[in-house]
């Protein structure tokens, strides 16, 4: 017996979902290659000479991307209230938008330079992907999505996760200061996630990205003396990393980013970030020569753990 033809409408979706997973596979490998990256030109670039040049290479990149990605964006908007969620953003929207470039482009990227001048960058990755967890702390304060039991055991296995951690970096003794940026780095990337989630309502994914990147990029122009000096004095494999990091992992993995959360809730998209730890460890050890301590991974694995306990729904069974 022959199957019935699909109906266009069908096609389509399946088609977005493909692209879905496109996107998050993009983002997932462009975000790991960040933290290595970082630790590429840490050495050369301050935190916040590091932050400016990537977000300023970043807001340039977007500016160059926005008409295209503006075009293909408006595709996902309903025919029933197009013109209020493609006008551009005024007001209150506006204010937060640039609020959360300040706390993702600017804060965030500072943060996590910081920590990365004192832990490796798996540890580093292995802290900050507590992220997801936090985005269902926020849901369950602001979004009135409860604390369920499940929530409540994952934080605390995430906890005992992030103390072995915190114990063991790569130096091999506790830093509380490489430890603490980071997971100061996952409170901000938590946080910010679950903001762009609630404006995405107001505002087209790729103009929130590139006006945020442009706001950190403004509040960073007090670091341009660093970021002088360093371009300067430092050789061209670390400038040119730091290229890398505001063209790949910022503007086109923040693309991609918006574009899945745009059609999906903040806590999956964030969920789907789970991988990232791993492609870093393998990058970091395939390009670095950096593998974290057995504890730190099987304490990352635990804390991994813990963020899938903790937002990961339950599949009901039919």
């Amino acid at each position: 017996m022959t199957p019935a033809p699909r109906s266009a409408a069908a096609m389509e979706k399946a088609g977005s979902g493909k692209l879905v997973w496109a996107a998050i596979a993009v983002t997932v490998l462009l975000w790991a290659s960040a933290f290595v990256g970082i630790r590429a030109a840490a050495a050369d670039y301050s935190p916040g000479a590091l932050t400016l040049g990537r977000i300023a290479v970043g807001t340039l990149t977007l500016a160059l991307m926005l008409p295209l990605t503006r075009a293909l964006g408006r595709r996902r908007f309903t025919p029933q209230a197009p013109a209020a969620t493609i006008r551009p953003p005024r007001g209150r929207v506006l204010a937060l938008i640039i609020v959360w470039g300040v706390a993702w482009f600017a804060a965030y990227n500072v943060a996590l330079n910081a920590a990365e001048q004192h832990i490796d960058a798996g540890t580093a990755a292995l802290l900050v992907n507590l992220a997801p967890m936090i985005v269902a702390v926020l849901a369950g304060l602001f979004l009135g999505e409860g604390f369920p039991r499940r929530l409540i055991t994952g934080m605390f296995i995430a906890l005992i996760g992030v103390v072995f951690i915190a114990v063991s970096t790569s130096t091999g003794k506790f830093d509380a200061l490489g430890v603490g940026l980071g997971l100061l780095a996952a409170v901000l990337y938590g946080s910010a996630a679950t903001l762009q989630k609630s404006l995405l309502r107001h505002v087209d994914a790729p103009t929130m990205t590139w006006i945020g990147c442009l706001a950190g990029t403004i509040v960073c122009l007090p670091f341009t003396p660093q970021l002088v000096e360093a371009v300067s004095t430092s050789p061209l494999s670390s400038t040119l990393a730091v290229v890398y990091l505001g063209v790949f992992p910022t503007a086109i993995a923040f693309t991609t980013w918006g574009y899945v959360l745009s059609r999906s809730s903040a806590g999956r998209t964030a969920a789907s970030t789970y991988a990232v730890p791993a492609v870093v460890v393998l990058l970091s050890w395939l390009l670095l020569g950096e593998v974290p301590p057995a504890a730190a991974l099987f304490g990352g694995a635990l804390a991994l753990a813990g963020v899938a306990v903790a937002t990961l729904r339950r599949r009901r069974v039919s």
